[in-house]
């Protein structure tokens, strides 16, 4: 059976570190991961993963990522349930993380970054932001860029001639 996850979203707020009894750290945190595709107004929505890391991963986690920090999660599906006060059954769905990637350079409070860095640096609350558009380059800088990678590819075309076949190789694969 496969029971893979794997994540990118931000940050909805700071993890919650807690430990066990026997000392073992807990993080508790929820990433908002962003649909690929809008909804009827137009807009992307997000859904809202909760994640668990164990140990050391949930110590480093909840010390270095803040609300808004761009992270990538690898783990697994965990489901339990449990009987509420009122008597109903509760069903939670949870990620019980593996790994934690840390997307963004960390950001330094010392400097101030310029107010257009800071909004897209920033969770909105909605997370209806789109996707980031595609860069655009001036048509001279990408032909420059071109024929530059151009050159090196003959240069090493050029180089693998010169290269003798290595003993007992044959001349053709796969025939």
């Amino acid at each position: 059976m496969i029971n893979e996850v794997v994540l990118v979203g931000r940050m909805v707020r700071d993890p919650e570190l807690r430990y066990t009894n026997e000392g073992t750290a807990i993080a508790s945190f929820r990433l908002a991961v962003n649909r690929t595709f809008k909804n009827q107004e137009g807009i992307f929505e997000a859904d809202f993963v909760s994640c668990t890391a164990w140990r050391n991963l949930a110590e480093t986690t909840a010390n270095y990522c803040r609300k808004g920090s761009l992270v990538g999660v690898t783990g697994r599906i965990q489901t339990r349930k449990y009987e509420a006060k009122d008597g109903t059954t509760v069903f939670v769905t949870d990620i019980v993380v593996d790994n934690v990637r840390f997307l963004e350079k960390k950001r330094d409070e010392k400097h101030k970054t310029s107010k257009s860095e800071e909004q897209s640096n920033s969770v909105r609350n909605d997370f209806t932001t789109s996707p980031p558009q595609a860069r655009e380059y001036p048509p001279s800088q990408f032909a420059q860029n071109r024929h530059e990678a151009r050159a090196q590819t003959s240069d090493f075309r050029s180089m693998q001639e010169n290269v003798p076949p290595s003993p007992g190789a044959p001349d053709k694969i796969g025939v």
